[in-house]
């Protein structure tokens, strides 16, 4: 059973013009859970954020906010009825207000105007912002908005917070900042958290779980541990990274490859598989659990990252990429060792490849 404070979507189907977008998806966040809907754009987790919010009527399934059915295909509940706060990408404050009215502003159905301003100052002090308490909107930065438009959607007292994208329209050097103090409020209040994000590191880095979705559906839902490194298909590797790809046929519990036998624990003799290599599975410099490969690659060009270089390589006849630590920088031309590393590396049956 899911517990009360929580929110519940059960078996949610969704539909535009016959199409349907939202294919069966289930999923629970616990309070003090933050999970996020990870996938590309028109993969349905933004119509599932509507629906949650009300903004959608639900078609199939079920939307639960702490233990109360608050949308069915017989039920709906308006969205201000629901005890959820919601956090758009484009922040939406309003312009003509000062900073504490715009964080009061839903206040004012339940609170007298001296109340809802004490509540909102208090809520801008959590967040570092009370000296802007009489300043406006367009008075303050990008990342500043984004916490303004936090304190305001925290500011009822929500049982459950939605986000969609909400950190996406700030710069790289802000975002992180931005994101982790966002992150340490919420966490800090108890409120369970759905945020919609494209982005994989975003997910991974701020999300106690990661529910991965494409056309629809969840393909698969876990801690970011689980997902990166047990994903469940090949779709869902694909979603962290580029890859060096190959295709084989397991035999006797391994599947060759131009770098040698890699294993394919599980799958039956003669199955067609596709072999999935992170860049960061081929090294330099050997360690305990590595795979030596026969044969030397050929650098072709390395880009420098910061903390990483990508190289791409020439192995044979097989073009390969490789991500290594800035101390194994080699120079074009360059022959070098490869060593391959298993734990980044993955088998699965052709027929479940993207």
């Amino acid at each position: 059973m899911p517990q009360s404070g929580g929110l519940v979507l059960e078996d949610l189907h969704h539909s535009y013009d016959g199409q349907e977008v939202v294919r069966g998806v289930s999923l629970e966040i616990n309070p003090g859970e933050v999970v996020s809907l990870l996938g590309p754009s028109g993969c349905g987790k933004t119509t599932c954020l509507r629906v949650t919010a009300g903004l959608e009527t639900v078609q199939r399934g079920r939307v639960i906010v702490g233990g109360r059915v608050v949308g069915a295909p017989d039920l709906h509940v308006p969205p201000e009825q629901r005890g959820i706060g919601l956090v758009l990408q484009d922040y939406a404050l309003f312009p003509h207000l000062s900073i504490i009215d715009n964080v009061a502003f839903g206040l004012r159905r339940t609170l007298s105007r001296q109340d809802g301003r004490r509540r909102a100052a208090a809520l801008l002090e959590r967040i570092g912002l009370a000296h802007h308490a009489e300043h406006f909107p367009h008075q303050l930065s990008g990342g500043e908005q984004q916490r303004v438009a936090l304190a305001r959607a925290l500011a009822p007292q929500p049982r459950v917070m939605l986000m969609d994208e909400p950190f996406s329209g700030l710069d790289v050097t802000l975002r992180d900042r931005v994101r982790e103090s966002a992150m340490a409020v919420l966490r800090e209040t108890g409120v369970p958290t759905l945020m919609v994000t494209h982005d994989p590191e975003e997910a991974m880095r701020i999300s106690d779980r990661v529910a991965v979705m494409k056309n629809g559906r969840i393909l698969q839902s876990g801690t970011p541990a689980d997902l990166y490194y047990r994903p469940a298909s090949s779709e869902v590797v694909s979603f962290f990274g580029e890859l060096n790809r190959f295709e084989a046929v397991a035999l006797q519990g391994v599947a060759p490859t131009p770098l040698g036998d890699v294993p394919a624990r599980g799958i039956p003799d003669g199955v067609p598989v596709e072999i999935l290599v992170r860049p960061q599975a081929l090294r330099l410099r050997p360690s305990a659990d590595d795979l030596a490969i026969n044969g030397e690659a050929v650098v072709v060009r390395s880009q420098l990252l910061g903390p990483s270089c990508l190289i791409d390589l020439q192995f044979e006849t097989t073009p390969l990429r490789a991500r290594v630590a800035t101390r194994d920088v080699p120079r074009d031309g360059d022959r070098v060792q490869l060593y391959l590393h298993p734990q980044d590396v993955f088998v699965f049956p052709l027929a479940q490849a993207s």
